[in-house]
């Protein structure tokens, strides 16, 4: 390809959120996009099962979170949510969470309603401490979003920057766990459980999970939780009519078998050419962005060959994964009332349900649990005067490697007799008299269906070593011209996380392969993180935040003056001992995940 002239075509294997959303991104900017999927359906995870019955299932995500990511998705494509005939229903309560002794927690962005469940739980004074809780969140919230999803990471010394590094390591608190982190702000055992379980969603235990993942329940509780009427994969339907309306072509039961290269020409890095179908027939294409399961894709996809692909997918084979899950579809022949949209059942031995899950790789004796009723805000979901159910049961992944694997089908007997015996102790629901259809997916349906390495449901896990430049680049390893985006690449997992990332690898395929000084046809990262807006935003947090908080003790110091005289000592430590540090986390770096 002509390096004055913008790549003519692209290939795009997977239709998963992030396929669909960078393939739609690059046809606006001129490239005629064809959209590979092995499935004969749309929206990886995130798609729909439907029933001869006329029952309808969201066979992954169920709760629209962050919604200001979907938004700016469609904002950048020239459109809204509302245009694209999306409509989004609210959930109220956010959640009905019960314990083991019948107790519940409902959740919600009523702050009248949460301040009465809250006190009852933690005293006259919880209410404030919940309230400094939801200023952390905010703040987790707000950094990650200027400087994680509106951001790539394409080195390890792009964390170089000691401004970066502080506003991240003091604003995110990455090394406390969540759980720890929350027993600040919280005294009740309970109340902690209520504020960690959503490390679930990035697939991490919140003993291990980092504190600033509070975000998500941050958002929750400042956004809310929505459901899209028609469920979750309308919102992906909608982005696939928004690519076909500017040339995006879609090719659904089309398995891709390998991509393919030029082989480096004149001692150049090689670049990738186009893929070879599962039938034989060659597409050529300039470039391939590859939504396939990442650590599948290195295994299978890529060429072993070519610039240390093979030594690096043997590695990640060995990176720790998220989890996977036994899910059960249930059509009832009535209605469950006992059941709001949202219920989270939460173990009693709630530590020991998630090194069962984490660190045996197997289903917990008394696990949590989710359970989705789409009928109670979209009764479009099922037959009048029914409810479709779903109840996801988080199990540990295959093992692989030679291990021998778990008894798969007893223990999917096991979590489903589980399941209904915990509903009915808790909130006195005899459920399985009402169920007259079950679908279920295990570890190996997500594997086969989906091509997940290990089955799990959320790719690689989000720990330290597994974010920012540690984890696996937007940008194939040793080759050119072929991209990643979905849950394992920067910046990670969840729905509104991948469309994140889908802005993130289009905007870096037109900065390294357009011609330079092309315009991005879509209000950048960059612009969004324009200077300006970045330094207000710091100043804001910080003010309020975590250096506020440490450095201004003295009575008429103001925040920001606590905050410039940091940043004075970050200058002299990025003069004197940052260097170093910086040099021992590539060492690090090096060790881990390239020697």
């Amino acid at each position: 390809m002509d390096e004055t002239q913008k790549p003519r075509s692209a290939i795009v294997v997977g239709a998963g959120a992030g396929g669909i959303a960078v393939a739609a991104r690059l046809a606006k900017a001129g490239v005629d996009v064809t959209v590979l999927e092995k499935n004969d359906f749309t929206g990886g995870r995130c798609s729909l099962i439907h029933t001869k019955d006329g029952y309808r299932f969201d066979q992954g995500p169920s709760l629209l979170l962050l919604p200001g990511l979907f938004r700016e998705t469609f904002e950048d494509l020239g459109t809204t949510l509302e245009q694209e005939g999306v409509e989004l229903l609210q959930c109220f309560p956010n959640y009905n969470i019960w314990f083991s002794d019948g107790k519940r927690f409902s959740p919600t962005t009523d702050n009248a309603t949460m301040k009465l469940e809250i006190e009852k739980w933690e005293g006259p004074d919880g209410f404030r401490r919940y309230l400094s809780w939801l200023a952390e969140g905010h703040q987790h919230y707000e950094t990650s979003l200027r400087h994680v999803l509106h951001r790539n990471f394409n080195s390890i010394f792009e964390l170089a920057d000691p401004r970066l590094v502080v506003r991240l390591l003091l604003a995110l608190h990455p090394f406390e766990s969540i759980w720890h982190r929350a027993g600040r702000f919280f005294k009740t055992d309970r109340m902690q459980r209520v504020f960690t379980f959503a490390t679930m969603y990035m697939g991490m235990s919140p003993f291990d999970a980092p504190a600033t993942y509070s975000l998500l329940q941050y958002s929750e509780l400042a956004e809310g939780i929505w459901y899209p009427r028609g469920g979750f994969h309308k919102v992906l339907d909608a982005l696939v009519k928004i690519g076909e309306r500017t040339g995006v072509k879609y090719r659904l039961s089309t398995g891709v078998s390998k991509v393919l290269t030029d082989g480096g020409k004149n001692g150049k890095k090689p670049k990738a050419t186009g893929v070879q179908l599962e039938n034989g027939e060659v597409l050529n294409a300039d470039l391939v962005v590859l939504n396939a399961d990442l650590v599948y894709a290195y295994n299978n996809l890529l060429p072993k060959e070519v610039g240390g692909i093979k030594k690096y997918a043997s590695k990640l084979n060995n990176r720790k994964a998220s989890c996977s899950s036994i899910s059960f579809y249930w059509s009832l022949s009535g209605m469950a009332p006992e059941l709001e949209t949202h219920n989270i059942f939460l173990a009693e031995e709630y530590k020991d349900s998630f090194d069962a899950i984490f660190e045996r790789q197997a289903l917990p004796d008394d696990p949590s649990f989710y359970i989705h009723v789409p009928s109670r805000v979209d009764p479009s979901a099922a037959p009048p005067n029914r409810d479709a159910i779903i109840a996801l049961v988080p199990v540990g992944h295959l093992l692989q490697n030679g291990q021998p694997e778990l008894d798969w089908p007893t223990l999917v007997s096991k979590a489903r007799a589980g399941v209904l015996a915990t509903i009915q102790a808790r909130t006195g629901l005899s459920l399985s008299p009402l169920i007259t259809d079950e679908i279920v997916n295990t570890p190996y349906t997500w594997e086969t269906k989906f091509n997940l390495s290990k089955g799990a449901i959320l790719g690689l896990a989000h720990d330290f070593f597994n974010v920012l430049a540690f984890r696996p680049r937007t940008k194939a390893q040793g080759l050119d011209n072929a991209y990643f985006v979905g849950a394992s690449t920067h910046p990670g997992t969840g729905v509104p996380i991948v469309l994140a990332g889908a802005k993130i690898t289009a905007e870096q395929i037109i900065g390294e392969t357009f011609p330079r000084n092309t315009k991005v046809p879509w209000t950048t990262n960059e612009e969004r993180n324009s200077e300006r807006m970045r330094k207000d935003l710091d100043e804001r947090i910080m003010e309020d935040g975590v250096i506020a908080r440490i450095t201004s003790n003295k009575p008429g110091r103001r925040g920001s003056d606590a905050f410039e005289g940091a940043m004075e000592v970050v200058n002299l430590l990025s003069q004197r001992a940052f260097p170093l540090l910086v040099a021992l986390m590539g060492v690090l770096y090096f060790l881990l995940f390239v020697r």
